[in-house]
């Protein structure tokens, strides 16, 4: 028996036909491109995971989240992660551009400041 969580990030899975992208745009900055969401969440931790590790050689890294098309609480994990896998690389990494549906939701967690101030 699956759960109403359950059934609605299947159907996300399914119903999701935008990719979510994470571009350079010039050294040690990069932009999220698409939806992050729970349909894109696994895809977009993986390329964050990706970054971090090579992270074009700069140890102080930026990602402008500007060009996020949707996101949900799933989105806001994985920013949430990408900023402790850049603590755990001895890397900073600033967030910037963040939507106002992934503020809201931060506000709402109490891990604004977090997002905003990075690490």
């Amino acid at each position: 028996m699956s759960t109403p969580l359950a059934r609605g990030a299947a159907a996300a899975e399914r119903g999701s036909s935008e990719p979510v992208e994470l571009e350079p745009c010039s050294p040690g900055h990069f932009e999220v491109r698409g939806p992050l969401t729970f349909a894109t969440a696994r895809r977009a931790r993986e390329l964050g995971m990706k970054l971090l590790d090579v992270g074009g050689g700069a140890n102080a890294l930026e990602i402008d989240c500007s060009q996020i098309a949707a996101s949900d609480s799933a989105g806001l994990c994985v920013l949430l992660d990408w900023l402790t896998i850049a603590k755990r690389s001895h890397r900073t990494l600033r967030l910037s551009g963040l939507p106002d549906q992934l503020m809201a939701l931060a506000r709402i967690t109490n891990v604004d400041k977090m997002l905003e101030r990075g690490v």
